[in-house]
Formats: structure tokens, sequence, C-alpha cells
């Protein structure tokens, strides 16, 4: 075994090559794929996530050999698209149904016994009852005054994504970022993830607000107001339904048994739906990237593909951080309490030191796990291939050093705000 550079080289006990040892990461042969995925992630469990899952990736794998084939992507209404909200329809149009016969019995039973039914019913609906988003209480929330050089980045992004830019930017503590309207009016609330965010250089933020921004016009069907309020509803319908764990009592497998049939039909229409979506999902996400490309360059977005994949690096980060803030006591608490107390700085060092050999053994165990963001998005690394398909895109929106150091200074309120809950209260993503 010999030292180079920090690491160490030793033979692989599968084929005997050479391999680079970093004792933060895991070992693993390049030539052999010896060790590559030793602890796959747990999935979670039941059918229905499973059922999921599998259409995410054949739907994936499907769409990005369309495109290796010649073909293109664009957003479209096709067939699934119209059956989809035929059966979100039908959804709402039982909720108006319960609502309508409780409002039935309440009118025609008032004072006696029939109120009671009629006001279950009415409850029920209510439960069930189209709900759109509001904007988050507990995270630090950022207007066009409070952050006019951001805004003006994401309105730059939005033009040339073809839509209009957001109304509120939300900042919180999730190694994401998010796009969603909110209210009876469908203002736009974009939520960017301070530790993805810091991690990124200039470029891969762009990027970063390209794809999200591209979810905006690019006929996600699951995710629009008709659609995905169903879905809602057909969750609660699942969780009232779904069988007591464990029952010990007579009366609780009686109710079991009484909701079996009930708890299949429900799961049985959001399978249905998740068919119906699925490949419009799916394409929403690759032309978000694409416009990821678009706004920040294909070499950006190939790099924000990179750094999701190696989000559990950071999180391990994140929770050493923590428990280093415990450890410290009342002391260390109070260092907390400085926006400048270097988590971010920290964080950012350790994701530029994470060696090329582990961000492609991430890359591998990424195609052999399937992995993805979640059940909605292709895998990752089926992502990145299709950004690499045709020549590269140069970036549209530009950055320069001034604009960056602006930005900076509107976030450093917030990133302070964040960093303190993280290490008052953990991290959990």
């Amino acid at each position: 075994m010999r030292t180079v550079v920090g690491e160490t080289v030793q033979p692989c006990p599968e084929c005997g090559a050479e391999i680079r040892v970093d004792s933060r990461f895991t070992t693993w042969c390049a030539a052999c794929d010896w060790n590559v995925d030793p602890a796959r992630p747990e999935e979670k469990p039941g059918r229905l996530a499973g059922a999921r899952r599998a259409l995410a990736r054949r739907h994936g794998e499907k769409l990005l050999a369309e495109v290796m084939a010649g073909g293109t992507l664009r957003a479209r209404r096709d067939l699934s698209s119209v059956l989809a909200y035929t059966v979100a329809l039908v959804v709402h149009g039982m909720t108006l149904a319960l609502a309508a016969g409780g409002i039935w019995f309440v009118v025609r039973g008032w004072g006696g016994l029939w109120t009671v039914p009629g006001v279950f019913l009415l409850a029920l609906a209510w439960s069930l009852r189209p709900r759109t988003p509001r904007l988050p209480e507990d995270v630090p929330l950022l207007r066009r005054a409070d952050a006019p050089a951001l805004f003006a980045l994401v309105d730059e992004v939005a033009r040339e994504a073809g839509t209009r830019g957001v109304d509120v930017i939300a900042v919180d503590a999730e190694f994401n970022a998010s796009v969603m309207t909110y209210g009876v009016r469908g203002r736009r609330l974009l939520t960017l993830g301070v530790p993805l965010w810091e991690t990124l250089g200039p470029r891969q933020r762009i990027a970063l607000l390209g794809h999200e921004l591209g979810h905006y016009g690019n006929g996600d069907t699951r995710h629009g107001a008709v659609v995905g309020t169903a879905y809602r509803s057909l969750t609660t319908w699942h969780f009232y339904f779904s069988p007591t764990p464990n029952p010990t009592t007579a009366m609780q497998m009686l109710i079991n048994l009484a909701c079996l049939v009930p708890c299949w039909l429900v799961q049985g229409v959001l399978m249905l739906l998740d068919r119906l979506t699925l490949r419009a999902t799916q394409r929403a996400e690759y032309l978000a990237d694409r416009m990821a490309a678009r706004a920040g360059s294909t070499v950006a977005a190939v790099e924000l593909m990179d750094r999701l994949l190696v989000a559990d690096s950071a999180a391990t980060t994140l929770r050493r951080e923590v428990n280093n803030a415990r450890v410290g006591g009342p002391r260390a608490a109070r260092k907390t309490e400085d926006p400048a107390d270097g988590l971010w700085e920290r964080l950012t060092a350790h994701m530029a030191s994470i060696p090329d050999h582990e961000r492609e053994r991430q890359r591998r165990a990424g195609a052999l796990r399937g992995h993805s963001v979640d059940t909605t998005h292709p895998p990752t690394h089926l992502r990145r291939a299709c950004l690499l398909v045709g020549p590269p895109v140069p970036a549209a929106v530009g950055i320069d050093d001034d604009r960056e150091r602006r930005i900076t200074a509107e976030l450093t309120d917030a990133r302070g705000k964040v960093a303190r809950r993280i290490l008052r209260d953990g991290f959990e993503g």
C-alpha cells in the first residue's frame, strides 16, 4: 500500500486493480465495481410506493431512449392527460356529492337524528376539499424589497424560460429547491434550500433556478391545480381506509375487514392516476433540466446533477456539525447565535474536497439502484445522460462578481437563521 496526496492506494481484493482509498468515503474498485454500492438506502415499504418507483424508472428509461434515438421532448397534452383530468374531476365530484348529501340530511332532519349523518358527511367533505397550498410560516420569506438582486436574477432566468418570475422566495434547511403556486390568486413561491444553494457555484445556481422555473411551463399535469388537489383528496381517503396495524381486538379486526375493499379501490385509483400522469411528469423533469442547461450551460446543469448525487455527504457533514455544537455545551450554543458562524463555509469546503472517484462511485451506484430525488423524478443518472445528448449549450444568463456579492448580502440574514435552526434542532434532510 502507498500514499498519494492524502489518499492511500491499494489493490482491489476482487480483481487486483489499483484503487484509491479516502478514509472518509467508501472504498471501491472502478475496474470491476467491487463494493460500488455496499449499503443501498432502505426503500419505503408498500405496494403503492414500490409501483411508483418502478414506473419512474421505466418511463425515465423510455423517454431517454426516445431522445437518444433522435426524438424531441416538448410539453403537450395527450390522451393520458385528458383521462387524468377526468379521473380527478370524478374524485372532486365525489367530494361535492358528500357535501350535498350532508346538506340534505341536515336540512331535512334538522333537530332530529338525521342531523348526525349530515354533520358527519359535511365534516368528511370538508377534509377532502380541494385545498391550495399556503405560504410556509416557519422559514424566512423574502419579498422583492428584501432581495432586489436575487429577484432580478430570478426574473431574468424566468424570461429565458418563457414565464414570469415569483412573488415570494422561501429559504429553508433542505438540500433541495422547489416551486409551487399558492393561494386562490395563483401566486408563485420559490423555495431555496440553503444547504444546496451554498454549495453551488454561480453557474450551477443559475442552472438550479432554470430547472425550477422551467416547471411552470412544461405540461406537468400531476402538479396542476385539478389533478394535484385530487391526489391530496385520494391520499386522505387512503389514510381513512388504511387498516390498523397489528389489531388486538375483535372490533379492530372487523373494521379492518370492512375497510379492505375501499382501501383497495382508493389504492387502485391512485395507481391509475400514477400511470396516467407519470409520463408527463417525467417529461416535465427532462424539460426542466433542458431549461437548466439553457440558463446556466450544459456543464453547469451536469455539475448540478452530480451535486445532487452526493447529497448524503452534505447531510452527514451537517449532522456532524450539529453533534459538535451539542457536545460543546452552552458556549458552543452561544456561538451558533452568530450568523457568520462558518457553518456554510465548512459545508462548502467539505463538498469541494469530495474526490472525483467518490463522485464516480455515486454515479455508478445511482445507476444500479435507480437513484432519484423522489418517485416522480427520473433516476438522476438518466437525467444526466439526457443533458449530455447533443452538443453542449452555453449559458444564456450571466452573473458577475458584483451581482453575486449583492445576492449573498441579501441572503445573509436568512442563511444565518437557517444555520442556527439546524444547529439547534438538527438536520433531517
